[in-house]
């Protein structure tokens, strides 16, 4: 073999009881699990290098069910921010924004409009316009030799919507209907295992209900899933989940919500209204699965609390409506007075709004501060400030958003259709600890400290279970046959080093990572093996 681990802890990603195990490894596959071996007094498996693993849990590789390393993976080889978490394979695409399928134009347009996630690129080479194109880009990575973890990828519809429609508020054509539903299609034949949306994100929020059960019906006939950032989080959350469970029902077509969360005041200890609904659309045959992060805060960008009419046309429409002084008054008027559909229709708080990123390096000192700590400091209204910064970051910043409920995370966390996903921005020089953190974090405060889950249980969320939803047979469990994505923790230590203070800090206590049975981590160090790979959908 070319790795025996020995005497390591196995919680194998099922939800059973943890067993000691020796597990061989080669050629990028578990070969072999001899359980007990040492007490048995079995015939132990040999191999070029054993890996004493006393006092280690071994599980499988974790699945980032929600990540936005879109250009990451192509920049950074070590991607450390991921691969130290014990993370093997991460969901990019998300939120209905991504960069394929594109054309030269829309490529422009949605670099220019998440920015703020995923920074301008001016340091990537834009090779590709398909989604195949781009898996295969990923595939190649660094000079050929792959990335730093495995990569799964929806179609983001935003940008679909970008290529056939436009920016406009307005329905579809029934011909940009087909031309959508023909994108979708493509990109599903080219391996992308889903759909998501930005339902408070322009311009993919401005499709209606039929038109976002058209797509979701082309993506049940390839064995896809829609995963809906949807339309609010706050005044209007519990609707909006109906309205997804809803249209994704009449298409046939499974469902992972996206960050699922109750957030905003008018939310607070509402997780159980959430969890009653799935319970009673699952028992009565719905396929849904969620994602969250461990963490109150959200994470997005400034831009993204305008509301929808001030977004309408793209990033240039939107610059153009900020300089105009009564635009800008009605604007923030509506943020303010009325509740903007891009803060979730609750009128903004913006001491809850804390600047986690700045494009201009010149703007650096509104970093770590609210909305209204800067505003105060300058003696003006926090809409001017907020104003001033879009424009002068030419809409590149991200915020910190605090309006989340412990009781509801640790609520949702429990459910038996959870999954782990962090959400994290790596953009910013002070993103949203989530990026650095979740599965420590996870494993660490939820599991060892707080008892929310048990060993096995969180272990089950974060990998099987994001498996079962992108119908990957062969990974997500330790078991003879499947791929070798395995991480090594220790259950005392593990824990999130990154914090609001310090959100680039690596989790403590995961010393071993392998992907595709090749070491990414070994003792707690960062290798230089990239053998991550697009991971394309299953046929059937």
């Amino acid at each position: 073999m070319d790795l025996v681990i020995r005497d390591a802890e196995v919680v194998d990603g099922s939800g059973d009881a943890s067993y000691r195990a020796d597990v061989a490894i080669e050629g990028g596959r578990i070969t072999a699990i001899v359980k007990e071996a040492a007490a048995a007094g079995c015939l132990r498996p040999t191999a070029t290098r054993v890996l004493d693993a006393e006092g280690l849990v071994l599980s499988p590789g974790f699945i980032d069910m929600h990540a936005h390393s879109d250009l990451a993976l192509l920049r950074d080889p070590d991607h450390s921010a991921k691969v130290a978490q014990g993370v093997t394979l991460e969901v990019i695409g998300q939120d209905g924004l991504s960069y394929a399928p594109v054309d030269d134009r829309t490529l422009a347009e949605v670099r220019r409009a998440i920015t703020g996630w995923n920074g301008n690129g001016d340091d990537i080479d834009f090779t590709w316009r398909s989604v195949g194109e781009y898996l295969d880009r990923l595939d190649h990575g660094f000079d050929g030799e792959g990335i730093a973890v495995n990569a799964a990828y929806l179609v983001p519809q935003g940008t679909v919507r970008m290529l056939a429609v436009g920016w406009e508020d307005r329905e579809a054509t029934p011909q940009e209907l087909d031309r959508m539903r023909q994108l979708v299609a493509e990109g599903m034949e080219q391996g992308a295992v889903g759909l998501s949306s930005g339902l408070t994100y322009t311009p993919g929020m401005y499709a209606k209900d039929a038109e976002l059960t058209e797509l979701c019906r082309v993506v049940a006939e390839y064995g896809g899933y829609y995963c809906p950032h949807h339309r609010s989080y706050g005044a209007g959350a519990l609707d909006a989940y109906k309205e997804m469970v809803a249209l994704t029902r009449t298409a046939n077509c499974p469902l992972h919500l996206a960050h699922a969360t109750m957030n905003f005041g008018v939310n607070k200890g509402k997780a159980p209204d959430l969890l009653a609904l799935l319970d009673d659309a699952l028992a009565s045959g719905a396929d849904i699965s969620l994602d969250t992060y461990p963490y109150t805060p959200g994470c997005t960008t400034l831009v993204a609390m305008l509301p929808s009419w001030a977004s309408e046309g793209g990033p240039e429409a939107i610059l153009a409506r900020l300089k105009d002084d009564d635009t800008a008054e009605r604007i923030r008027h509506h943020m303010e007075v009325v509740g903007a559909d891009g803060c979730h229709g609750v009128p903004i708080e913006w001491d809850t709004i804390e600047i986690s990123g700045v494009s201009e390096p010149a703007l650096a000192p509104y970093v770590g501060r609210t909305v209204q700590q800067s505003a105060d400091e300058r003696g003006e209204a926090p809409w001017t400030t907020a104003r001033r910064l879009l424009l002068d970051d030419g809409l590149g910043s991200t915020i910190l958003q605090h309006v989340g409920h412990e009781e509801n995370v640790q609520e949702i966390m429990r459910h038996r259709v959870h999954t782990g996903g962090s959400d994290g921005i790596l953009q910013g020089d002070k993103p949203h600890p989530r990026a650095y953190g979740t599965f420590p974090q996870y494993l660490g405060r939820y599991v060892r400290e707080l008892g929310v889950l048990t060993l096995e249980e969180c272990v089950a969320h974060l990998t099987s279970r994001p498996a079962a939803r992108l119908r990957l047979a062969d990974r997500g469990l330790v078991r003879e046959g499947h791929r070798a994505d395995l991480v090594l923790f220790d259950p005392a230590t593990v824990a999130a080093g990154s914090t609001f203070e310090t959100p680039r800090t690596l989790p403590a206590g995961i010393p071993y990572v392998l992907v595709d049975g090749r070491f990414a981590v070994e003792d707690g160090r960062r290798t230089d093996v990239l053998a991550g790979r697009a991971v394309r959908r299953t046929a059937g």
